[in-house]
């Protein structure tokens, strides 16, 4: 198995007793090192010994008054967003902490891709070794939007980015050709589905993001989704789950349920409500799942025992963005004292 996923920065990161993430000088220089923050050459002189400054020291607070030294306006507009965001880094003493602490109710002010690394990163953590590609390949979800797409009864998932890019060409292959809307006309990308049998692919080209899963019931890929959702709830609460796939929630009545995504969470809001879902949205719903608490008094009193489900869909134009604060902010965990 080898050192996957370098680009999260997990090498750069300390681990606390805890199995957490502490924040380290080497993984904030990475942020100074990013292409929006990083001088060019035409980078006015404070710029640049703003830039040095931090890379030398990277927990040093940065007064107003050098700051708007800094000539250009999008320089310092970046500088004052990457601040806030090391700031709050740093006072959540661990990355974990910081995640959950975005979605405190306060609302979210760092950008998205910051807020898609974090996750990157705490994933890498909970995956360490792990020697299961399935897995691997089924966390992108949690910080990389797919695009799904239905061939010969399969839901399949492919890397929206990498789908994309490659939309407009004309590429023919046997596993997984992927049809998609491209600049008004159909594009064609070939991808590898992978499989029990071909799995270990994803080892080689998990840097590439150019491989396909089923999340059709019944394949490994959900199974793997599974296994990463009970570790992802784990981390972060302590909280034993187990999660299978479903065909179909066979309660009339359920007591609990959770969205991945937007699109899930208000499928199922109206379905619980009893409002009539028309067809076309029932569509979007790609997959099912059963949580169980392993023991129900970590769970609240009024449905301590019942089961929990979750819904996975894709938006009306065929694209997943999984919300995993979801699985944290939403699970029905008793009050603890």
């Amino acid at each position: 198995m080898p050192d996957f996923w370098r680009s999260s920065g997990y090498h750069l990161l300390e681990k606390d007793p805890a199995g957490r993430l502490r924040v380290s000088d080497d993984f904030l220089r990475a942020y100074y090192l990013r292409p929006e923050i990083h001088p060019v050459e035409e980078s006015c002189d404070a710029e640049h010994a703003l830039h040095e400054a931090l890379m030398h020291e990277p927990r040093r607070t940065v007064p107003p008054a050098e700051l708007e030294a800094v000539a250009d306006t999008d320089a310092r507009d970046n500088y004052r967003v990457l601040l806030r965001f090391r700031d709050r880094l740093l006072a959540a003493g661990t990355v974990e902490a910081c995640y959950a602490g975005l979605f405190g109710g306060k609302g979210v002010d760092v950008p998205p891709l910051f807020v898609e690394q974090l996750v990157h990163v705490i994933l890498r953590n909970i995956l360490e070794g792990c020697e299961d590609p399935l897995q691997a390949r089924a966390a992108e979800l949690f910080f990389r939007e797919q695009k799904a797409s239905l061939k010969d009864g399969h839901v399949l998932l492919a890397d929206l980015e990498t789908v994309e890019m490659h939309a407009s060409g004309n590429q023919f292959g046997s596993l997984g050709r992927l049809i998609v809307e491209a600049q008004g006309a159909l594009g064609t990308v070939n991808l590898d589905v992978l499989d029990r049998n071909n799995a270990a692919l994803y080892w080689e080209r998990h840097s590439r993001h150019d491989t396909v899963i089923s999340v059709t019931y019944g394949r490994p890929a959900l199974d793997a989704l599974c296994r990463v959702i009970e570790a992802w709830v784990a981390h972060f609460t302590g909280t034993a789950v187990s999660v299978k796939p479903l065909r179909r929630i066979e309660e009339a009545r359920w007591a609990w349920h959770i969205g991945l995504d937007a699109e899930s969470t208000a499928i199922l809001n109206d379905l619980w409500n009893g409002t009539e879902v028309e067809q076309g949205r029932m569509r979007r719903i790609l997959a099912l799942f059963r949580m169980d608490f392993a023991d129900p008094a970590a769970m609240r009193k009024d449905i301590a025992g019942r089961a929990v489900y979750l819904a996975l869909s894709s938006n009306e134009a065929d694209v997943v963005r999984f919300k995993p604060q979801n699985l944290i902010v939403n699970l029905p965990l008793a009050v603890r004292s």
